[in-house]
């Protein structure tokens, strides 16, 4: 069988899994874009101090990280429709709570609820579209074109979210003052700042609609709640077994850890370094958002081209090297010109910026192809679940020390050097002899 997708060859069930995954990647990361804009503005509107907002934050933080394995868990015993349906099930609630509440106590639940969501969403769908495509073509199937475009997708969708999310109550604030008419009308209750939240936990309803329509499959056990009680921590053993003494697993959470903190010096210093180079807040707030769109737009250019890095690189194992190591290059810029306010310098900081994102997007269709290609199906969202919690442990870490430190180039050439480091990991090939594919996984489909 070619590797080639849409041959005549391959399955039209693989096809059709791989739009569904896309469309599955779109409306879920939706909602997020939305809410990412207006929400710290939301909370403060509501009369938070700061110091509430980031324990709401902080809040989300912890709940996803403490369910990230018992979730990924769960998929694997219970099956990857339900999980992820219950997943945007809480993001809905989550999202409207966080919209309509005035007080501390119910936008803290909101953002638990939110931190569960993501927990549960963290592999199920990624884990049904690789069961689904080695079901209908095999164990060798290929997989990485339907990874990056999920993944393509994802980017997408984030940044539509966030210029959706930053323009809609900017519109209702225009002409006739639709937004204090809607305020005044909803007893406050509802917002400018609140209707693209709103509108993401009408996506969310969408989402679970979807998931509950198009994501068949194979027919499993019945659970009961004595099989998943058994089930679940047995999966998270195996998965953290796998984590331990597998080469290949082992090298995908070494550098999904260095590119969590990249990405997370990337999210703390980039909007203070906005507000330098434009001088004001409100004008820097504009910059960050916009060079976080482009960011989302490069990060889905990456993944659309990461099967191209992959053959002009000669493997998934260079390709992902050389994302990364672009990823690190443009940390490095970053901090190489974080000392200056001259057009040149802002200009090369903002490629910088831009290589980051591009490099991690053609990276990560091409790590998870090779992890996917390791793990069995009886621990695959498991495994997904694991390699997100090692890139939040190690984001909120980074976090930590980068805000202790002195702005400047030392945070970045520090942060480049980690991402380097987890690069190098790449350099050698590994053996790409993969287990035995669980049944679970060989049986046909319908999709």
């Amino acid at each position: 069988m070619t590797e080639s997708p849409g041959t005549p060859t391959e399955h039209a069930g693989a096809r059709t899994a791989r739009r569904r995954y896309g469309v599955v990647c779109a409306l879920f990361w939706l909602p997020p874009g939305l809410a990412m804009a207006p929400l710290v503005l939301l909370f403060t509107e509501r009369g938070m101090a700061l110091t509430a907002v980031a324990g709401f934050f902080a809040a989300h933080s912890v709940t996803a990280a403490v369910l990230e394995l018992p979730t990924g868990g769960l998929s694997d015993v219970l099956g990857r429709r339900p999980v992820l349906a219950l997943a945007g099930v809480l993001d809905a609630a989550a999202l409207a709570i966080l919209a309509l509440a005035t007080t501390a106590w119910p936008l803290t639940a909101g953002m638990v609820l939110l931190g569960a969501g993501r927990a549960l969403a963290s592999g199920p769908a990624e884990a049904w579209y690789v069961d689904t495509v080695q079901a209908c073509d095999g164990p060798g199937a290929e997989l990485r074109t339907g990874l990056a475009r999920g993944s393509a997708a994802t980017s997408g969708a984030l940044a539509t979210g966030l210029l959706l999310g930053g323009g809609l109550p900017w519109l209702l604030g225009r002409g006739p003052d639709l937004g204090a008419r809607l305020a005044e009308a909803t007893s406050r209750a509802v917002l400018p700042l609140s209707v693209p939240v709103l509108l993401g936990a009408v996506v969310e309803i969408v989402f679970v609609c979807y998931v509950l329509v198009a994501l068949r499959e194979p027919p499993r056990p019945p659970a009961t709640p004595r099989s998943v009680l058994r089930g679940v921590p047995g999966a998270v053993r195996g998965g953290l077994r796998l984590g331990g003494r597998d080469v290949l697993v082992r090298r995908v959470l070494l550098s999904g850890a260095a590119a969590g903190g990249a990405l997370a010096a990337l999210e703390l210093l980039t909007p203070g370094r906005a507000r330098a180079l434009t001088g004001g807040a409100e004008s820097g707030a504009l910059l960050y958002a916009a060079l976080a769109c482009a960011g989302f737009v490069c990060a889905g250019v990456g993944s659309h081209l990461a099967p191209l890095a992959s053959r002009v690189a000669g493997s998934g194992e260079r390709a992902v090297l050389c994302g990364l190591g672009a990823g690190a290059a443009g940390l490095a810029l970053l901090g190489l010109t974080a000392l200056s306010s001259h057009p040149l310098p802002a200009a090369l900081a903002v490629l910088g910026f831009g290589l980051v994102q591009l490099g991690f997007g053609a990276a990560g269709p091409n790590q998870n192809d090779l992890l996917h290609r390791r793990v069995p199906g009886t621990a695959r969202a498991t495994a997904l679940s694991l390699q997100s919690l090692a890139q939040q442990s190690a984001g909120a870490l980074t976090g930590v020390l980068v805000g202790a430190m002195t702005p400047g180039p030392l945070p970045w050439l520090l942060t480049a050097a980690v991402l380097l480091s987890g690069a190098l990991l790449w350099m050698r090939r590994t053996d790409r002899t993969a287990p035995a594919v669980n049944s679970s996984t060989t049986t046909r489909p319908a999709v």
